[in-house]
């Protein structure tokens, strides 16, 4: 399972993190693995299970 970028993105900017958003966008790949990167979606307080694309039927 996979992360799109943008969506860690949006859901920091809907919280007022511009700033948090902006590095977001600048260090993590497009494609962000929730396994690797578990601390870091732990600090800024995002549920892996929320961002999560929806599988292809």
């Amino acid at each position: 399972m996979k992360i799109a970028r943008y969506r860690i993105v949006a859901a920091l900017r809907e919280r007022g993190q511009q700033t948090r958003a902006d590095w977001v966008e600048r260090e993590l790949p497009e494609r962000v693995d929730p396994d690797r990167h578990v601390g870091l979606l732990a600090t800024l307080r995002l549920d892996p299970a929320d961002l999560a694309d929806t599988p292809s039927p």
